[in-house]
């Protein structure tokens, strides 16, 4: 049967509640929902028996979406572990004791949520958390410690070679070469679509730009200079969100958490990584590159979550920080913290069957080809991406609406796969970055003790100058095909436009050596 322009419905529902509900979860349902009802003649009833036999149920059963829920399951069983040996609380206490200026205390901080970079809400709440005291100590506004940790936590987390968004964008990334018939590791693809995230990319040379030379403009130079020049490292009248989720972190009572503790683990993890895709890819059968490429990226992290998690969980026995039973507690705990992944996954995964069934891609990459410049479809999709972040605060949700989307019209058009899945990470980024709805959002300033309105004032500007930056490096990317020219470009652009913010509507922030 042929939809035509019915086939946008579900998505496009998907879309319009997620704006009006701001929540991401009702809104993929009832796109699902809507899809299987239009394939079963319209009629609702049958729509809902299918929305669960046909496309949820196999779609939670499939081989390889299963593996996918359990390495997210891992990755959570180990943030969970990392929080309660406070391997990252040891780090910034070294940081701490070598911290003497504003300025090398912001910088630390950056250093810090370059580090962590394998979980955005574990990023947000123990940076902010951890630094908050040295900050605070060489009067760096609250405001300023929520941006700095706000922007290097959700955009390492797609710069870092694994994550949990890595392993959350894989599974969308795998369904869409599934739906596809294409036969491509989907951890290469994310690794490939690195160079082209540009608005992750600018942001962070943003927060260095902002730490190292001291260009604060708008609402954050007012912060600023509020806190250098009377101590108020928060406004009068601020009401910071509380951190309660910070409690799972609390060390035993005369316990001095270890470096190591978190370092060892995420050397595990990372460093079993290539060689686990090179034993699934056949090597030494098959040449290093093959091997690499034709790796089963699944399993390979699943056993080095798996491994990584076996190795936190021993140091926390070994040091006496739980007893077994505990121990099954925080196991538990872990994976619970991953439902909302798990229940998006699934559900995206869903709609994108949907949507294969309608031809809701062709549909759209055949208007497209007859409407719109591929040069320029990069643009948009960081540009929409950006806009459904912003009003449903949620970046997963945004990657799982605009991947099945992006994927086949990227394929189609003759556009760099790897570019269109960037353009959609940037735009989802950029737009949580600007929402005040935004989960990331929300825990920077509740790890950092700043009230969250202040943050978000704060913030937007400087969110803005990277995404304007970022949308001039796509368009120069799809011009020249070449991201280190795009790169080099919207840094330049970057530069100017803070040094020009700067001038215009900055103020002068002292930067004495205090001591207190």
């Amino acid at each position: 049967m042929e939809f035509g322009v019915l086939s946008l419905l579900p998505p496009v529902i998907a879309i319009v509640l997620a704006l009006l509900t701001r929540n991401v979860i009702p809104a993929l349902f009832a796109g699902i929902w809507l899809g299987a009802t239009m394939i079963n003649g319209w009629n609702p009833f049958l729509g809902l028996y299918n929305t669960f036999n046909d496309f949820i149920i196999p779609s939670v059963g499939d081989p390889w979406n299963a593996t996918v829920l359990i390495y997210c399951g891992l990755f959570g069983v180990l943030i969970a572990f990392l929080q309660k040996t406070g391997g990252a609380q040891a780090i910034a206490s070294a940081i701490s004791n070598k911290v003497k200026t504003p300025r090398a205390a912001q910088g630390s901080t950056m250093l810090f949520g370059l580090i962590i970079f394998f979980e955005d809400y574990f990023n947000a709440l123990t940076v902010g958390s951890v630094m908050r005291s040295v900050t605070d100590k060489m009067r760096v506004s609250r405001e300023k410690l929520a941006y700095v940790v706000d922007s290097t936590s959700a955009p390492m987390c797609l710069l870092g070679p694994v994550s949990t968004w890595v392993v959350f964008v894989m599974g969308l990334i795998g369904a869409q070469y599934t739906e596809m018939g294409r036969d491509q590791s989907e951890y290469m693809t994310y690794i490939l679509s690195i160079p082209f995230n540009f608005y992750s990319i600018l942001a962070i040379i943003l927060v260095g730009i902002i730490v190292f030379l001291k260009w604060d403009f708008g609402p954050m130079a007012q912060a600023e200079y509020r806190a250098r020049t009377t101590g108020k490292v928060i406004r009068d009248d601020a009401a910071p969100p509380s951190d309660e989720q910070m409690a799972d972190v609390d060390m035993p009572e005369g316990y001095r958490p270890k470096i190591r503790n978190m370092v060892i683990p995420i050397i595990v993890l990372v460093g079993m990584i290539p060689p686990l895709f090179l034993w699934t890819g056949g090597y030494p059968e098959k040449d290093f590159v093959t091997a690499f490429g034709e790796a089963d990226g699944a399993t390979s992290i699943t056993i080095a979550a798996f491994t990584a998690a076996l190795v936190a969980f021993l140091m926390g026995m070994q040091q006496r920080l739980y007893t077994f039973k505990e121990s099954m507690e925080i196991i538990v705990s872990g994976l619970r913290s991953m439902m909302i992944v798990y229940i998006i996954l699934t559900l995206a995964w869903s709609i994108g069957s949907v949507t294969t069934e309608l031809g809701t891609a062709e549909y759209i990459v055949h208007f497209t080809e007859q409407t719109t410049s591929p040069i320029l479809i990069p643009v948009l999709l960081f540009i929409i991406g950006a806009v459904v972040a912003f009003t449903t605060g949620t970046a997963y949700g945004t990657f799982a609406i605009m991947i099945p989307i992006a994927m086949p019209l990227a394929a189609s058009m003759d556009i760099s796969m790897y570019l269109a899945i960037a353009a959609v990470f940037s735009g989802g980024i950029f737009g949580d970055h600007c929402s005040p709805i935004s989960d990331t959002t929300i825990l920077s300033s509740a790890g950092s003790g700043s009230d969250h309105i202040d943050h978000v004032n704060t913030q937007i500007p400087y969110a803005i100058t990277a995404g304007i930056s970022g949308i001039i490096s796509f368009l120069t990317v799809g011009v020249s095909g070449s991201p280190v020219l795009a790169i080099i470009v919207g840094a330049i652009i970057l530069f100017i436009l803070s040094f020009i913010l700067n001038k215009t509507w900055g103020k002068q922030i002292p930067n004495e050596k205090i001591t207190a």
